[in-house]
């Protein structure tokens, strides 16, 4: 599984031209999922996304994570992050799982996320969504968990 997120200072998902989500400070994670996760890769991921280190605290070090600093998170899915991109002019889509486990695998991170955590709102698997964000930093990064 795969999670690039990025601090902000909001970020909203719209469907068919209706805001469907939207934070304020928090974390926006885009959501990959690779053949062979399952719940290992949910819980990891999930205790990843709560306790990562991005946020300033007094000494303006990235030094608090979600929990700490009562920020929101929104996950939306993004099948493209696990793209087979190493060669050749167009991605391969390979190590994608499945659509209905793909979405499964999406909605069980979710449900855990929100049981771990109470701000918390998602995306929609398959959907065709505009996301909107304003990156505050800009600081990115890519978690990785197997």
């Amino acid at each position: 599984m795969i999670s690039l997120i990025q601090r902000v200072t909001e970020a909203s998902v719209m469907v068919e031209g209706e805001t469907i989500a939207s934070i304020d400070n928090g974390l926006l994670a885009l959501i990959g999922i690779e053949q062979g996760d399952g719940t290992k890769q949910i819980q990891r991921m999930t205790q990843r996304l709560l306790a990562y280190r991005v946020f300033a605290d007094a000494a303006g070090k990235m030094n608090l994570g979600l929990e700490q600093t009562e920020g929101a998170l929104l996950l939306v899915p993004q099948f493209t992050l696990v793209a087979d991109t190493a060669s050749g002019n167009r991605p391969s889509f390979s190590k994608n799982p499945e659509a209905a486990l793909g979405k499964a695998c999406f909605e069980q991170l979710c449900v855990h996320a929100k049981t771990e955590y109470s701000r918390v709102t998602t995306g929609i698997f398959g959907a065709d969504m505009q996301v909107s964000l304003v990156n505050d930093g800009p600081v990115t990064f890519s978690l990785k968990v197997s």
